[in-house]
């Protein structure tokens, strides 16, 4: 399962709006267990990983255990798909299934150990679920709430500050701890910001390790007034990389011409009660578009208005070098602060010089 579930990591971001799934075929009819065939959803989220892993074993997959992370569709949702990956099990003739955590969505929802019972094949569910979860917060987030998960970075330092609102910009964190945060951006389905940060610092928001270019995420601008300048990186360049807004009802139309003009897709939602982009709503539809796992780089403004409504699922917390004498604007705002009591920490590594610590909603 451990396999399992390392194998649908290195696809989290490029699958959505279907989860990312691991699957290992294992022999265990001999006293070393032989692992027969392995499979990870696709790019676009078909072929299903169970579908991989069962085509490439072939007529060695019968009376073999499949181990998967999570529970395997049990409907197909058009014909043009196929088989679900429960009829595919069956009628592989799959010994044995083991699974990590079970499916809330329609396609699956608990109605696989009915037909995998019927069929004789054992099902357990359970193992290194913990891990399972995690794994796949996004997709049973996004089918529980409605919403993607929302994962926030913030870079602090040792002094516990973000940034200077009057002075330069602040590099907290050294070349390790950054390669680390852009491998997170070519795992999650979209990047997020709001536009303070896209006037700051005119940011590309796209992934730039060696190999890794083609997976830049969806570019998400929480912007109320459109105030994004059409000669923003993350506007001109949004032909390249998608680049979705999302504004209030009352942002000025010809702004929002300009920018699309460029290829940048314009998100109306309604205001909060201060004017803003109601987040709580944006992220909804981000839910309908399919996205299932938000990075937000936004500082800590941004930040502090997802913990407000109660919309942060991980927190990774990196703190860099000292900066004494020249942060004033805090890591951790008020509302954040208050939020961190309702989560936990489960990991602390350090990066390099660095010190990554990431909590999560138990």
């Amino acid at each position: 399962m451990r396999l399992a579930i390392a194998l649908a990591s290195r696809h989290l971001g490029l699958t959505w709006p279907n989860p990312s799934v691991g699957a290992v075929l294992v022999d265990e009819s001999g006293d070393v267990p032989v692992i027969l065939a392995q499979g990870i959803t696709q790019a676009g989220g078909r072929p299903h990983a169970e579908r991989m892993a069962l085509e490439a074993a072939g007529e060695r997959a019968r009376g073999a255990t499949l181990y998967v992370t999570l529970e395997p569709c049990a409907t197909r949702s058009s014909r043009a798909h196929g088989p679900s990956c429960t009829d595919l099990i069956v009628a592989a003739g799959i010994g044995r299934l083991v699974v990590s955590v079970a499916d809330p969505s329609p396609h699956a929802a608990g109605q696989g150990p009915e037909r995998f019972g019927r069929a004789g094949i054992p099902m357990n569910v359970g193992c290194l679920a913990e891990d399972g979860a995690r794994l796949h917060r996004g997709h049973i987030t996004r089918v529980t709430k409605g919403r993607p998960a929302v994962t926030v970075k913030l870079a602090r330092s040792t002094e516990g500050f973000a940034g200077s609102r009057h002075g330069p910009r602040l590099m907290l964190t050294g070349e390790i701890a950054n390669g680390r945060v852009h491998l997170m951006r070519a795992h999650a389905d979209a990047i997020m910001v709001g536009v303070g940060t896209v006037l700051a610092d005119d940011p590309l928001l796209n992934v730039r390790l060696p190999g890794l270019e083609s997976r830049s995420p969806v570019r998400i601008v929480v912007d109320s007034q459109l105030r994004t300048p059409v000669t923003s990186r993350v506007a001109a360049g949004a032909r390249e990389i998608p680049t979705w807004i999302a504004t209030t009802v009352n942002a000025p139309v010809d702004a929002e011409r300009a920018l699309t003009a460029l290829g940048v897709e314009v998100l109306r939602v309604s205001s909060d009660v201060s004017g803003r982009v109601s987040l709580s709503e944006a992220l909804q539809l981000l839910g309908t578009r399919g996205i299932t796992q938000v990075f937000c780089e936004g500082g800590p403004d941004l930040a502090d208005a997802l913990a407000t409504a109660d919309l942060i699922d991980d927190l990774v917390l990196i703190t860099g070098r000292s900066a004494r004498g020249q942060g004033d604007v805090p890591a951790l705002g008020a509302s954040l602060q208050d939020r961190m009591d309702h989560l936990e920490l489960w990991a602390e590594q350090q990066i390099g010089p660095d010190l990554s610590m990431l909590w999560e909603r138990p």
